[in-house]
């Protein structure tokens, strides 16, 4: 069997994540493609729908999500449509459009940990810069996060001394949060609501994203555990990676969760190989249908 797997370096073949699917997907005799979204066509010329994916005569049984390029509002809500419509012609997503647009948008993924009871820092979201600055008058120590982006890329604190960055930085959204003072947080990497691996991420300064240099270290406490499987539950992912940190009361707030997680670092300090994980569960639901 062939199956595709979404990336945005398809011309790497997915990089290091793309090289340990492939590896784990060929255990199983299945043969990985990797494919980049924004070469896929949706053909409505013919009496049924179809979409062309390079290397594919035919729609294949499955599709893994690695990676989505970059893009205007257009291009990606035509991306993510190429998901939505595969999977309206019976295509396994994994994971499928709708968890994507729930986490991939911040503000999303906070209101729906919020209205489900999970704790998660204080959040507002707005474009107003007048509104973003009363709530900075208000509240002492802000982080402010792109709405869209992933790995500590573009998070900064904002206070009297640091500005608010000017809004085509921000691409006119202020996305704000109380900061939590922490001396280290936690990824759990999820896969059909259990938890297969578990860091604790340690960075030099208050940043503990691994891209920005962390320091992990494999753990397996109990609670940080329940809230992120609470979390995945209400976002009906199939697999993901949960950030958790604890206050300096001692208590556990979700921050983010990635639907396209990386594990590189991750997998450095676990026994069990995630990329085999993930593509076991991916299978199971195939044969499930």
């Amino acid at each position: 069997m062939r199956i595709v797997i979404f990336t945005d370096e398809p011309e790497k073949r997915g990089g290091w994540h793309g090289e340990q699917l492939a590896k784990a997907f060929a255990v199983h005799n299945v043969e990985a493609v990797f494919v980049s979204l924004q070469d896929c066509v949706i053909d409505l010329s013919a009496k049924k729908p179809t979409i062309q994916i390079p290397f594919f005569e035919t729609l294949p049984k499955a599709a893994f999500v690695r990676g989505i390029a970059g893009g205007s509002l257009q291009q990606i809500t035509t991306r993510l449509n190429v998901l939505h419509m595969l999977k309206m012609l019976g295509v396994s997503i994994y994971n499928d459009g709708k968890a994507i647009e729930r986490t991939v948008d911040k503000a999303m993924t906070s209101f729906l940990l919020h209205k489900n009871g999970i704790a998660s820092p204080k959040t507002w979201v707005c474009e107003s810069r007048d509104f973003a600055h009363k709530i900075m008058a208000q509240h002492a120590n802000l982080v402010i996060k792109p709405l869209f982006g992933s790995q500590g890329a573009g998070v900064r604190l904002v206070d009297k001394k640091r500005p608010l960055p000017m809004d085509k930085f921000v691409d006119g959204v202020f996305y704000l949060q109380s900061f939590i003072k922490a001396q280290h947080d936690y990824r759990v990497f999820v896969v059909n609501n259990r938890a297969v691996a578990t860091m604790r991420r340690t960075g030099e300064t208050w940043l503990h994203n691994v891209a920005q240099g962390a320091q992990c270290e494999s753990c397996n406490e109990a609670d940080v555990l329940a809230i992120a499987l609470r979390a995945a539950l209400v976002l009906e992912i199939a697999y993901c990676g949960v950030d958790v940190i604890r206050d300096e009361d001692g208590k556990l707030l979700v921050l983010e969760v990635n639907s396209i997680p990386a594990w590189r670092g991750l997998q450095s300090v676990s026994q069990v190989n995630i990329a085999q994980a993930l593509a076991d569960d991916f299978l199971s639901k195939i044969d499930a249908k």
